[in-house]
């Protein structure tokens, strides 16, 4: 559940804080249909909510210490922490930015740990959801924070093709004087 959606001073830049619950992940998911209708870009919510909701659930996982329910719960129940961080803060935290051509899904968490893709197993239950963010979106990466880090993704506003938006010089400026930045890329710290 989130604790509130604020609406900053640019309405192209959205950010909610999300309690450290099961629930954040239903909460990244309403937060980015609500700002993407804003928007008038309901057409790219399948991927921003696919993507949004790995992130937010890696930093449930990973970057808080969630651990399996001691209960012996089903499968997907964790054990988190909701106190908040030592400043004040709860832990995580999504953005959305719309900067035309792009959509930028970003979230926050304490950890200092980037994220590793792991080999694909696809009989596994988990360990895909980088393979997933890769694959819907753009580009990808992360950026270490004063504490913690960034994980973000970019989603392309404007389709590709039609007219001259698809078609690229030999040096990969677009004919519209854009810069193609060309396929994915993961950065690390």
């Amino acid at each position: 559940m989130s604790t509130g959606t604020a609406l900053a001073v640019d309405p192209h830049v959205v950010t909610c804080t999300l309690a450290p619950r099961f629930e954040a992940v239903r909460t990244a998911r309403d937060f980015a249909r609500t700002a993407l209708q804003r928007w008038g870009l309901m057409e790219l919510f399948d991927d921003v909510a696919l993507v949004a909701s790995e992130l937010v659930t890696n930093a449930l996982r990973h970057a808080i210490g969630a651990r399996p329910d001691p209960a012996g719960g089903a499968l997907g129940e964790y054990d988190f922490p909701t106190q908040p961080t030592p400043d004040g803060r709860l832990p995580i935290r999504i953005s959305l930015v719309h900067r035309a051509p792009q959509v930028v899904c970003a979230v926050s968490d304490p950890s200092c740990i980037g994220p590793v893709a792991r080999e694909a197993d696809f009989v596994a239950e988990s360990g895909r959801g980088l393979h997933l963010v890769e694959s819907f979106s753009r580009s990808w990466g992360w950026h270490p924070l004063g504490s913690g880090k960034v994980v973000w993704a970019v989603f392309a506003t404007e389709p590709a093709g039609g007219g001259l938006d698809g078609c690229r010089a030999l040096d990969g400026t677009a004919l519209d004087g854009r810069l193609d930045l060309g396929g994915r890329h993961r950065r690390s710290a």
